[in-house]
């Protein structure tokens, strides 16, 4: 069979019986169809996007992420990708949501492979015919997948697509940089469904997420007694990406002794897991994300410069909203829309004058913040309002001032009760050094504290 061919009758099978997963897989075989198991769903979400060609089967009730869960995040990376969902609970009311929330079909145990194979045939051809329409729209030029995916008419966001395109088709590591919450993992997802990997895994590491004590062992893997409690080899993340696509999130946050090692995957393109001296051939494109100035960083000594001159072979900048501001509001509209039917309700018709204060707000958790406000808007939760200022009123907004307010009382209560000694403050409360004085900055603390607790600091370092 054919790559072509394997790709378009593609299946991704989950469910958490190995039995019941085995035979199925190895029946829809013998009708020619390419399937690949899963016993859980976490590894589906890394195959399934706007380049995913196949057809994903999946047991409703399982430990973890649920069937019911799995559909919704896929819609979320592609709501035209099928989703066959079976049962053997025979629950009709779930059915009916299961549908209505954009199940393909929907199967009860028992059901025949012939049955099966049949429903999966159809989802094959209707995918197919997603993919062909979207290729014959790029052809023409019209309003494609990543438009819909990166709304926008301005300059940035034209000039933004063009960059993706261009830079996905290559097999170049790229970096991506961009305010929070501005898109940076969506513009590298959308690298890696224009790329020739898109077929292959998308693994998406949290930098800032990562323990370190376990950092390497969840990168690099490790052998069985590499440490205690290894008790069989495990492969690490960037083996389980091999073929595809391994996006770096926040990669400034990556512990400086690590970035040598991550230096030397780079270049050579291998890695050596934990407890062995053999190295592994690593066939994977690179993408990092920062919010931070790396280039800042390197003047702090604290990001290296020559993985810094190495990422950034293709550098693609996510525009924050305030500087594409007169999309906001076309923007918001298609949240709105996509919130609408994420949660099943019926369209929504936004006030103009609501869409109007939408437009002039600044927005500094960019777009993230502008789609929990459609969500808040389409769940009835709060309409978004004006204040006598113009200002957009947000019941989230009054919270975060509310936790806030609580925390810089209890921070002053500490620094009082300890006669503004800020050791004890920071040991008190758990925190770090730092992440104290970076707070006492934030909510208008004495400075002076600061700056006298550091020369005590000094002096008995000294």
């Amino acid at each position: 069979m054919s790559e072509a061919r394997d790709a378009a009758q593609r299946v991704l099978l989950v469910d958490d019986e190995e039995e019941l997963r085995r035979s199925t897989a190895q029946a829809l075989e013998l009708f020619g169809l390419s399937v690949q198991t899963f016993s859980n769903a976490d590894h589906v979400l890394e195959l399934a996007g706007f380049g995913f060609e196949g057809v994903i089967v999946s047991d409703i009730r399982m430990p973890g992420t649920d069937g019911m869960t799995l559909l919704q995040r896929v819609r979320e990376l592609d709501a035209e990708i099928p989703i066959i969902l079976v049962t053997g609970h025979g629950d009709v009311q779930l059915a009916v949501k299961a549908m209505r929330e954009g199940a393909y079909d929907f199967l009860e145990k028992p059901f025949t492979p012939q049955h099966l194979a049949g429903v999966i045939r159809r989802a094959l051809d209707r995918r197919a015919l997603v993919m062909e329409n979207r290729r014959l729209k790029a052809v023409a030029g019209k309003r494609d997948d990543l438009e819909t995916r990166m709304p926008g008419r301005t300059q940035v966001m034209v000039d933004l697509r063009y960059r993706i395109r261009a830079i996905g088709a290559t097999d170049a590591d790229t970096l991506i940089i961009g305010e929070t919450g501005a898109g940076k993992e969506v513009v590298a997802r959308a690298l890696h469904d224009v790329s020739p990997r898109a077929n292959r895994p998308f693994i998406a590491i949290n930098c800032a997420a990562l323990p370190e004590t376990l950092i390497e062992s969840e990168l690099f893997g490790h052998e069985a007694g590499a440490f205690p409690g290894a008790i069989r080899p495990r492969y690490g993340k960037f083996e389980h990406g091999r073929g595809g696509t391994i996006l770096l999130d926040e990669i400034g946050s990556m512990p400086f002794d690590l970035q040598a090692k991550f230096l030397r995957v780079l270049q050579e393109r291998v890695i050596t897991r934990l407890g062995s001296n053999e190295t592994v051939a690593l066939d994977v494109r690179f993408i990092a994300t920062s919010k931070v100035d790396l280039e800042a960083e390197v003047a702090a000594g604290r990001f290296r410069a020559d993985l810094l001159y190495r990422l950034n072979v293709a550098t693609i900048h996510v525009p924050s909203l305030r500087e594409r501001r007169a999309d906001i509001a076309l923007l918001f509209l298609q949240l709105v829309r996509e919130a609408s039917a994420r949660y099943g309700r019926d369209d929504l018709d936004v006030p103009v004058d609501v869409i109007a204060t939408i437009g002039d707000q600044a927005w500094p958790g960019n777009v993230r913040e502008l789609r929990n406000a459609a969500d808040r808007l389409v769940l009835g939760l709060d309409l978004p309002s004006t204040d006598s200022n113009g200002r957009l009123r947000d019941p989230a907004g009054r919270l975060a001032d509310k936790v806030a307010a609580f925390e810089r009382n209890l921070i002053a209560g500490e620094i009082a009760a300890h006669g503004g000694a800020l050791r004890p403050v920071y040991e008190s409360l758990g925190i770090s050094r730092k992440t104290l004085y970076e707070k006492m900055q934030k909510h208008g603390l004495d400075k002076r504290l600061i700056s006298a607790d550091q020369m005590l600091q000094d002096d008995l370092n000294g």
